[in-house]
């Protein structure tokens, strides 16, 4: 049994078995290597006579409830198969019940690629840094464009009240995961409640954590391969994923959770946010995004509540990546020190 199956919960040969069951083209498994990244489902290269795979788990222990789900990355990347938006090739979802290691996963196709870690792309040219962020904005506003009903997601999330409901799950999560609540969680929480905006119909298929490092890019050109990390897809507002990337510009460049923060973007080609922002609206034929103190607020509070649950499970014991863990919780104050800024002052026009 190797380290990486151990961690998996099964042996290299029950592993081979399985796999050689369920996929048709599966054949003999060499090796399994666990990624370095990725905090909340385990995520492990698979090298085969056949190719090379990627295979995503759950992890052990006691979860929080709706968390990790895999099956639910599984289905929304096999839907978004032959739309405009780039996913990987799903091959097998195997649930808990069949799984032989008890949790649920799933196998897709190795992406060969680049992966920027760093929003400010250093090691780019200026032009190829505005490239980058436009393929982002687009495959964005492809996302919130696609036809849930014909893609056989319309019963992928409750429609309408997003925004609430989401307050009312991240809250729940952030209080579930914390022994005593930080008081300015605890104030931005209130605050959310108190300007909670008016309904206004708007659905779409929100990736839930559409960020720079959860795409696969290709290995030559300013295009993305693959989006990936599914887990918290939904369908909700599209101004959630928006202003979840919009966090970046304020994040600082520096640490192990990079932002835009203090770049000169000017002279790096990147663009402003209000420049995002804009190219976005202008991609799907919208006028004046009301309300964005209010998205730019919630986007905080939400990942904070995500990478509170993060250093939860470190403490625990059974997060994918202890010590990137423990990290992500202490920027649990930085984000909402920001989240106070924006309530406090408002953004920039």
């Amino acid at each position: 049994m190797t380290e990486a199956a151990t961690a998996l919960g099964m042996t290299h040969g029950d592993l081979a078995r399985y796999l050689s069951g369920a996929i048709p083209e599966f054949a003999g498994l060499r090796s399994v290597s666990k990624f370095g990244t990725g905090q909340s489902n385990p995520t492990y290269q698979l090298d085969a006579d056949s190719g090379i795979y990627v295979l995503r788990s759950k992890p052990p222990g006691v979860l929080l409830p709706s968390a990790h789900a895999v099956e639910r990355e599984f289905r929304v990347m096999a839907a978004l198969a032959d739309t405009a938006v780039p996913v990987p090739e799903v091959l097998h979802l195997a649930d808990a019940a069949d799984s032989p290691s008890g949790r649920a996963f799933f196998v897709m196709r190795f992406l060969p690629g680049r992966i920027f870690w760093d929003p400010a792309l250093p090691d780019l040219r200026a032009p190829d840094r505005a490239e980058i962020y436009d393929a982002m904005n687009a495959a964005l506003a492809a996302l919130h464009d696609v036809d849930v009903t014909a893609v056989g997601l319309a019963d992928y999330g409750k429609p309408g009240n997003y925004f609430a409901r989401q307050l009312d799950r991240w809250r729940g999560q952030y209080l579930a995961c914390v022994a005593v609540p930080d008081p300015a969680m605890v104030a931005i929480i209130d605050w959310l409640g108190a300007q909670m905006p008016a309904e206004d119909r708007r659905v779409a298929l929100v990736h839930g954590d559409w960020r720079l490092d959860n795409m696969i890019f290709d290995a030559h050109a300013p295009q993305i391969a693959a989006v990936l990390d599914w887990e918290l897809s939904t369908l909700g507002h599209p101004m959630a994923d928006l202003a979840y990337q919009c966090m970046q510009w304020r994040l600082p460049n520096h640490g192990d959770m990079r932002g835009l923060g203090g770049i000169d973007r000017a002279k790096m080609g990147l663009p402003t946010e209000a420049e995002y922002v804009a190219a976005y609206a202008r991609r799907r034929g919208l006028g004046q995004i009301d309300d964005w103190p209010f998205y730019l607020v919630f986007a905080f509070f939400r990942l904070a509540a995500i990478l509170a649950g993060v250093a939860s499970r470190a403490a625990a014991g059974n997060a994918s990546n202890p010590d990137m863990a423990r990290k992500y919780g202490a920027a649990v104050p930085v984000l909402a020190d920001m989240a106070l800024g924006v309530m406090r002052d408002g953004v920039d026009g």
